[in-house]
């Protein structure tokens, strides 16, 4: 099955045939790559695995033209403002309130 793998692979599996994705190609081949490591995570849950999800991260993120150091200073902006996923905290119900002038 064609798939993006790392780097190094062509020169650990010779035998097999590769090719250098085009700028268009490469971001569809990044998201089923996440879409791939996400579940390999979710079905093994080893750090390893959480590891290749945060490879693709790294990837994507320089697509956006983020280094790791940028992405991770994004996640702490977002979390100083709204907070992480430390506190475990559930949402039960989602209300949506109309405004008392709204129409």
């Amino acid at each position: 099955m064609p798939k993006l793998v790392r780097d190094r692979i062509p020169e650990l599996f010779p035998a097999y045939t590769y090719r250098v994705l085009d700028k268009a190609e490469y971001r569809p081949a990044l998201l089923a790559k996440l879409e791939e490591e996400v579940q390999e995570y979710l079905t093994d849950r080893t750090p390893e695995e959480l590891a290749d999800v945060l490879e693709v991260l790294h990837a994507l993120a320089a697509l956006h033209g983020l280094t790791p150091d940028g992405l991770e200073a994004l996640r702490a902006r977002k979390a100083a403002e709204r907070g992480g996923l430390a506190g475990r905290v559930w949402l039960e119900e989602h209300v949506t309130h109309k405004e008392p002038n709204a129409r």
